[in-house]
């Protein structure tokens, strides 16, 4: 009879703790931030790199909330601080530091601060170790996969020496620290050629030989490792462009069409939707683009979002009218609506101050607008930069001697005329006609001998 109870007894204890652990479907997080006028502060998903919730700041530096989202790895963006954390479903994690001095002073406690404790400690060694990017990637092969050697050696010796992390996570993080050693194998031509102003630069033929025979779908490196996923998307991406050459197709076709194959479901939905998220703004071929998606993408939330901006996108085909943007500030005096400016075609240019990219169309953009004087032609910067750096955008338009039309977008990104062309990405141009017909939402760049063939086509 004492064992049937005992027996009972343990049943019960067993279905009681099953149904606690089911219902632990999140973590929790709070902290405190010293000398911080913040009021928000934002976490992110590693995993979808989105934006998952904004934390509220209290008077005193507090703070505290519920995190649901299907991921392990996420970042908190405070101000200009960033901080990578470990906070797995069923932890309670709380992070304390300086926002003056935040490296030097963050402390975790709760559940699994050896490894959040880590991670930061890891930023530290990987930055010091590294040094200047520019003078790694302008060593010659052997000097610079020895300075990616040092970096990983000097992250293997962090995580081996931290007490209390699981066996798990550090044969995990073991992985991870050797992918991103890899990956970054893999910029090296790239880099490399940049930094040296030679952009014919080729690595020799065995220089990443290392990434030979890789297992492109091991779901479990895909979810933990970003350094494992940039391999995979790099070494897909390498494929496809031997495909698009051999086939004559657009690399993006090329990319989608490859991806396509994966078999792993999880890896082949996330690639797909990367590629997607940004790539549907930009395709010229926007139709097999999203026929290639949606026929190969088994996720409900990301084949939502990517036929909203499809269908968005396809309002903006060459002669639709072009969304409008109203009362723009005007760096000359007032403001200036789309409207203001029929009876010319339009060059629009979207930019900001602090986008690289942007800044290196200029000296292209002030060549093309002398040519273009005294033609049919306004070529339009609209900056969205945030309202902090509206002063920036002034003195740039100084420093740079900038002509054209100079607006003000009136909510940045989340101006709606930016939000109406499927803007994600900058610098971005687009080509209006006389009417406020779509002549190209994704117009070739001022640097893009294709854009003086478009424009010598029309009747300027």
């Amino acid at each position: 009879m004492k064992k049937i109870i005992l027996l009972i007894a343990f049943t019960t204890i067993l279905s009681c703790k099953t149904e606690v652990e089911k219902k632990i479907d999140y973590a929790v997080i709070s902290g405190k931030i010293e000398n911080t006028d913040s009021k928000k502060a934002a976490i992110y998903n590693q995993y979808t790199m989105k934006k998952i919730a904004d934390l509220t700041i209290a008077e005193d530096g507090t703070f505290s909330d519920t995190l649901k989202t299907a991921t392990d790895f996420y970042a908190l963006r405070q101000d200009k601080n960033l901080t990578d954390l470990y906070i797995p479903k069923g932890s309670i994690l709380k992070i304390e530091y300086d926002a003056t001095k935040k490296d030097s002073t963050v402390q975790f406690s709760g559940s699994n601060s050896a490894i959040n404790k880590y991670l930061s400690d890891k930023v530290f060694v990987t930055k010091t170790t590294t040094g200047d990017q520019k003078e790694m990637f302008l060593k010659d092969e052997a000097d610079f996969k020895a300075h990616l050697l040092k970096i990983k050696t000097a992250e293997e010796d962090l995580l081996m020496k931290t007490k209390a992390i699981s066996e798990n996570f550090k044969n995990n993080e073991l992985k991870n620290i050797k992918y991103t050693y890899l990956s970054t194998l893999n910029k090296y031509e790239l880099y490399h050629g940049y930094y040296s102003k030679d952009r014919s630069f080729k690595a020799s033929e065995n220089f990443l030989d290392e990434l030979k025979n890789i297992d492109l779908e091991n779901e479990n490196d895909f979810i933990f490792s970003k350094g494992y996923r940039s391999v995979v998307e790099n070494a897909i991406g390498t494929d496809a462009t031997a495909l698009a050459k051999k086939d004559s197709i657009a690399d993006d076709i090329a990319y989608l069409k490859l991806t396509a194959k994966i078999k792993n479901d999880k890896i082949k939905n996330k690639l797909l939707y990367d590629a997607a998220k940004y790539g549907v703004t930009y395709t010229e071929n926007l139709e097999e683009f999203y026929t290639l998606f949606t026929n190969n993408s088994t996720d409900e939330e990301n084949n939502k979002e990517i036929t909203t901006a499809y269908n968005k996108l396809k309002a903006l085909a060459t002669g639709s009218p072009s969304p409008k943007f109203v009362d723009y500030e005007n760096y000359a005096g007032g403001t200036t609506s789309l409207d203001d400016l029929k009876g010319k075609y339009l060059y629009l240019d979207i930019w900001a101050t602090w986008c690289g990219p942007c800044i290196a169309e200029i000296p292209s953009l002030k060549k093309l607008e002398k040519e273009y004087h005294n033609k049919n032609i306004e070529f339009i910067s609209i900056s969205i930069d945030k309202m902090k750096d509206h002063e920036k955008w002034k003195e740039m338009i100084v420093d740079k001697d900038l002509k054209g039309l100079q607006l003000f977008a009136d909510n940045n990104w989340e101006s709606k005329f930016i939000e109406d062309y499927q803007i994600k990405g900058i610098p971005r141009f687009i080509l209006i006609d006389p009417k406020g017909n779509i002549v190209n939402a994704n117009a070739p760049r001022p640097s893009d001998k294709k854009l003086v063939e478009t424009l010598q086509s029309l009747e300027l």
